[in-house]
């Protein structure tokens, strides 16, 4: 796993050793930006279910203006940690040591344009934290999925589904806020 475009293009980046974390392959985070292109530069990005912080650090790399990580497990969030220090984004980023739901809850750092959410498959109700993330949407925000592929997306008010690409197992559901 590595930042594949932008300012860190090539680093390595670290994973957790654990059957929790299920790290995004290269292809798959490349087809996810190149499908957002133009509205990376700038945009302030959520990481959701951070993992490894591949997703967030991919997005500073390519110009986001700024990203908040949000991981609860020790071993992922030292790992964003160890891939902030490698890429030298640490600048620009934020990482919050808690539970999604407590987090949204509490909202600080929005309005997002961009948010990505890679819950653990077992946890196969996204719908809370989508409906919870709404108000805290730019206008026009996009927000993406990764899920398990026969997992349908659910109908979120605020939010309609734009597109989808699926790889293995793998499903990306791409919304976008419809305040915008």
């Amino acid at each position: 796993m590595r930042v594949i475009a932008g300012v860190a293009r090539g680093v390595p980046l670290v994973a957790p050793r654990d059957r929790a974390t299920r790290p995004i392959t290269d292809r798959v985070k490349e087809t996810l930006f190149g499908i957002l292109g133009k509205r990376v530069p700038e945009a302030h990005v959520l990481d959701l279910y951070a993992g490894s912080g591949a997703i967030g650090i991919e997005a500073l790399s390519r110009g986001a203006a700024h990203a908040t990580f949000v991981e609860k497990a020790p071993a992922a969030l030292a790992a964003i940690r160890a891939n902030l220090e490698r890429t030298r984004l640490g600048h620009a980023a934020r990482v919050e040591p808690r539970d999604v739901d407590r987090f949204l809850r509490e909202p600080s750092g929005g309005p997002w344009d961009l948010v990505f959410l890679d819950p653990p498959y077992e946890l196969r109700d996204i719908v809370a934290p989508l409906r919870v993330v709404v108000p805290q949407l730019a206008p026009g925000a996009t927000l993406v999925v990764k899920h398990f592929w026969r997992s349908e997306p659910p109908d979120v008010a605020g939010l309609g589904v734009v597109r989808q690409r699926r790889f293995g197992e793998t499903m990306l559901t791409f919304w976008e806020a419809e305040n915008g």
